[in-house]
């Protein structure tokens, strides 16, 4: 019994470091990306988006 719940410990612990390593990948990515992209990227990248989403930015 004790090793079954052992199991599914460890299971729930390696599932959550493989999604806080995930997320903190994603979030690095995000840092870097728009870290190093240029101005007017960045400003029409947001602009499509309030644009898609029916949002006004005019």
């Amino acid at each position: 019994m004790s090793t079954l719940t052992h199991h599914v410990s460890v299971t729930a612990s390696s599932q959550r470091l493989v999604a806080i390593l995930t997320a903190a990948t994603f979030g690095l990515a995000l840092v870097f990306i728009s870290g190093f992209a240029s101005p007017e990227a960045l400003h029409n990248a947001s602009h499509d988006w309030r644009h898609s989403h029916n949002f006004p930015c005019h």
